[in-house]
């Protein structure tokens, strides 16, 4: 898969949540998301394994 800083996905282990890629850390095999849309007092950073990310599929509108 290819994620770019930004991009919405969802985590493999929280199907029903949305998060946004804040960076992609190749060599450690992880990323930085945050829980999209951001709450009211922002939204905490975390990592996850890449392997646990997967491409959001959008609504249709």
């Amino acid at each position: 898969m290819n994620l770019q800083q930004g991009q919405i996905v969802q985590l493999t282990t929280n199907p029903d949540q949305a998060y946004q890629v804040l960076s992609i850390d190749q060599d450690g095999d992880c990323c930085w998301v945050r829980r999209w849309p951001l709450s009211r007092h922002g939204s905490p950073a975390f990592a996850v394994p890449l392997r646990q990310v997967a491409c959001r599929e959008l609504a249709p509108s």
